[in-house]
Parts: structure tokens; sequence; C-alpha cells
């Protein structure tokens, strides 16, 4: 899980270094004006990509993008980002270099969403070509077990529990899901997808994109670091939530939020849980505070998976917020919990840092330029969750692409310009057609909900939510519920709330934005849908 946003005022561009020394060795941070974290990528013993962030809004497309790609805590992203994973081969010693032939499909991004879109356009016969910092993957991920085995990935998995528990304060009884949850490799699923690229016979480019253009004969051009120029006759761009330099995103949507989370997996002498369960919620209060502070002001939660009896992952997530909760507040929350359970650590492992955008924007549909991943908003809004939508969509959306491009070959009587914005408007709309717009007005409604709620408010929500039938609850959490099942989740939530929540449903209903453009999405009626006369 991950966790929210810093008070405006409260931290700087960037974070003070008077704190614990750093666990991995990053690279060189500096001290000056503009922190710098920098790692490089060999390959044949040559210098081949420099990965470097510098914590300067500048290099974001306005805002929202430098809040997407980590805010005031941007430093810590960069961290996170640029640990070193010795297990993860490096792309370019495996993948063949692009050349100078004109390309099908550049996909931007070398994350899941990016190597799985690759490796599928490939496998249907499409000259693929990926580009991006070869950079390892960092974070953890937790999934359900039977969503990875769905796709074939149950061999990526690395640990799993039968079953999952989620507390919610010390007067009711602990919720069993009856799901068995895993937690994936990261080296595992890196390797998976990297020789699935191999086979397919996708190439690549390590380097930064700076732009892309059109051609004048309707190809793309990606530009990209060193005077270096891609021809392509599609770009994908797959490189996470912050993109607004390469993607234009709709003007006028709901603010983008913030779901952050610290982590660390550690050795201990005890550990008062049961180890054959994955603690995916405890929201008790085990600080009893007396006194406000400001990491009281946000709801958090711990989260934690036990790999061993003595060696686990912890984490404490703020679902969401509107200003991200900074990451000293919620190291500071999580030891002062793990302190008040009498939990001594012995040995750290490593530290986790997680900072996931969720509501926002969605893409500009009709942009000839293609998104995938978080940088088409497919995280899930009210939840964080987006690996599996996207590795479960890649196969789909490769077809699209490849039907598409093959049907723009073959018809020469089109112009190149119609023939373009033809390729784009069918593509996207397999993205984000309108049942799928329906389903994320709903979670954003959800979203803005969640954020306003104190603890007291959240342990009521969540209270009442496992209360629903599970697939209710187990279909909002994996985003397999339609648009018309989700209104029966929300009346039959409503009917079971207490008046407490009941009133706040409503009210958040008729007052927040959200409810209304939540009820001009469901009304709208999708033309393209009628037969055409």
């Amino acid at each position: 899980m991950t966790v929210s946003f810093c008070p405006a005022g409260t931290r700087g561009l960037i974070p003070s270094f008077k704190r614990e020394p750093s666990l991995f060795p990053f690279g060189a941070v500096c001290g000056n004006k503009h922190s710098l974290l920098q790692v490089r990528a060999s390959t044949a013993g040559s210098e081949s990509c420099v990965g470097v962030g510098v914590a300067v809004k500048e290099d974001f497309a306005d805002e929202e993008d430098y809040v997407k790609a980590g805010g005031s805590e941007l430093l810590f992203v960069q961290m996170q980002r640029n640990k070193i994973m010795e297990k993860q081969s490096k792309l370019a010693d495996k993948l063949r270099p692009i050349g100078d032939d004109i390309l099908d499909l550049v996909v931007i991004g070398c994350g899941p969403a990016g190597l799985a879109l690759a490796a599928e356009s490939a496998k249907l016969g499409l000259k693929v070509g990926l580009v991006g910092p070869d950079l390892p993957f960092t974070n953890n991920y937790g999934v359900w077990e039977d969503e990875f085995k769905d796709l074939g990935l149950e061999g990526c998995i690395e640990h799993v529990w039968q079953d999952t528990i989620v507390y919610l304060d010390d007067e009711s009884e602990p919720i069993m899901f009856g799901r068995a949850y895993g937690r994936v490799s990261r080296d595992l699923l890196h390797e998976e997808l990297l020789r699935r690229c191999v086979e397919s016979g996708v190439s690549y480019l390590c380097s930064r994109v700076e732009s892309i253009v059109e051609g004048s004969n309707g190809h793309s051009l990606i530009a990209c670091e060193h005077g270096i120029n891609i021809s392509s006759r599609l770009a994908t761009v797959a490189s996470g939530a912050a993109s607004g330099k390469l993607l234009q995103y709709e003007v006028g949507g709901p603010k983008v939020c913030v779901q952050t989370a610290y982590g660390v997996e550690v050795e201990v002498e005890n550990y008062p849980y049961d180890p054959n369960l994955m603690v995916f919620m405890d929201y008790r209060d085990y600080t009893k505070q007396k006194v406000p502070c400001l990491e009281a002001e946000y709801p958090t939660f711990l989260y934690a998976m036990a790999m061993s009896p003595t060696k686990i992952f912890f984490e404490e997530t703020c679902l969401a917020s509107k200003d991200a909760m900074p990451f000293d507040l919620l190291k500071k929350k999580l030891f002062a919990r793990l302190n008040t359970l009498g939990i001594r650590i012995v040995k750290t492992y490593e530290e986790e840092w997680s900072w996931i955008p969720v509501g926002g924007s969605l893409p500009n549909t009709e942009q000839k330029n293609l998104a995938f991943g978080a940088a088409a908003s497919m995280v899930h809004p009210a939840t964080g969750y987006s690996v599996v939508r996207s590795l479960s969509e890649a196969p789909k959306y490769a077809t699209v692409i490849a039907k598409i491009l093959k049907q723009d070959h073959s018809n020469a009587s089109l112009s190149r310009q119609i023939s373009n914005q033809n390729i784009s408007m069918q593509a996207w709309n397999t993205l984000w057609p309108q049942e799928r717009k329906r389903q994320r007005a709903f979670f954003l409604f959800g979203l803005a909900l969640l954020v306003q709620m104190d603890i007291e408010g959240m342990r009521t929500f969540f209270a009442t939510f496992f209360r629903l039938p599970t697939w209710m609850w187990q279909g909002f959490l994996g985003s397999s519920l339609s648009s018309v099942d989700l209104m029966l989740f929300a009346l039959y939530m409503f009917v079971i709330a207490p008046n407490s929540l009941r009133s706040r449903l409503v009210k958040h209903l008729l007052s927040d934005p959200t409810g209304a453009t939540m009820l001009k999405t469901y009304l709208t009626v999708n033309m393209n849908s009628f037969p055409r006369t």
C-alpha cells in the first residue's frame, strides 16, 4: 500500500538531511542548492545511461505534474527509484539496440506496464522499441494470489499468506478475508517481463525522452538525449504518472491526491501477530496521544507481511490525502506504533518510500500520442492498485494497436493525417471506453469522501465496507465491478451504514463536485454504441 501529501508551507523542496544515514548506496547526494542523485548503468564496461534526478519544479510540465512525481518529498521518491537491485538484469545487456529503421511502436518507460506492453505488442509482429532509463523495479508489490495466477505469473510470487486480516479498533473483532495474498518478487517479475521482451524481439535505447513531435510523413519523432531521434508510426507513454511533458491531460478535472507509505523490512525479536496471516490494515490506535500532534492529523494504518516468524515487512500507510503526509511523519508514527506493541528491531534490511498519485485528470483522448499504466491514469483512485490492471490489459491493448496499425498500413487511400487520428481514437476508446469512465467517476467520488475523513470516520467506513457481500468489496478492490454493480454497491452500503455515515454520504453527493461529475458521467449516452445508418 502507499501514503499521502505534505501540508503546504511545512516542508521545503529539499528534505533535511539531519536524520539517520541512508541504508543504500544511491550514488552522490549533494548538499548544494539542488540536491542530486546519480546512478550509472554500464554496458560492456562503458557508461551507457545515466539516470539523474534533480529536485526542481522546472523539470515538470506544471504543478500537478510535480506533485505526481513526488512534490516536496521528491528526493525520497528518487532515492527509492534509484536503489541498486543486483539480481535484476540491465535491459541494455539483454535487449538489442534500436536501429535506424522506422518502428511500428515506441513504448516510453521501463516499468511493469511498459515492459508488458512492449512484449505483448512485439509478440504480435510489430517492430517495437523500448525507451527509458535502465532502472530496476524497486517497490514491493502485494497482490491477491488468484489475480496473479490468472495472469500466469504465480511463479513471480515469493511468499503467500493463505488468509488476510483487518483490525479496525480495539472493540470489534478482526475481519478475515478468506482470500490468499502474496508478495511479488521484484527481481523475478522484472526478469520474467524482460524475458518476454527478449523472446518477442523488442529493441531498446537507454535514454530519457525530451519530446514527441509529429513529422511531415505523419510518423512520431521521439526526441531523446544527446540528439538521438527515433521515428515510429505510433508512440505510447508508459513512464509513470508524472508524464505531463509528453502527454496532454484534460483541463478542469479533479485535483490529484496521493497515497504515501513508509516501510521497513526488519528482523525482530518478537512479532505479536500470527505470521501465517497477512495484516492488510490495522487501524487501531497504538500511540494513545494525549497532546495533539501533526502526525495525528492523518489517519494511517499498519500493513505487515511476515516473511518468516521474525523477518517482517512493516509499512505505515496513509490511504489518500489532498496534502501528502510527509515520510518523516510516517516513519515517526510507524516506530511509535512498533514501540508500543513491544516489537524490538534487531536488524534492518531495507527502507521503502512509496508515493502513489491517485485521482486527477484523464489523458486527453483526442491526442495522437497514447499512454498506458499510471501515465494513462490507470491507478485505482480509491486503493492505489495498478500493476495487476496494467499487466492484465496489456495483451488486449497490444492487440488493438497491432490491428489498427496493420489496417492503416494496408489502406493507402486515406491521408496520413486522417489515418493517424483514427489510430489514436480507436486505441484510446479501447483503454477508456465510456463504461470505464463511469467506473472511474464512481471511484473518484469515493476518493473525495475518504480524504475528508478522520480516523474514526475511516473506521466506520471500513466497518461498513467489509459487511457488504464478499463479491462486492472484493470486486471493488479488484476493479472488477461494472458501473451497474457499483450502483448496487452504493445502495447496499447506504442501507447497512450507520446514520452518521448515511448523512455524510448524502451531503457528499449533493455538495462535492465529484458527485455531480459521477451523475453526469453515468447519464452520458455513448453515441458510438448505437448502429450507424
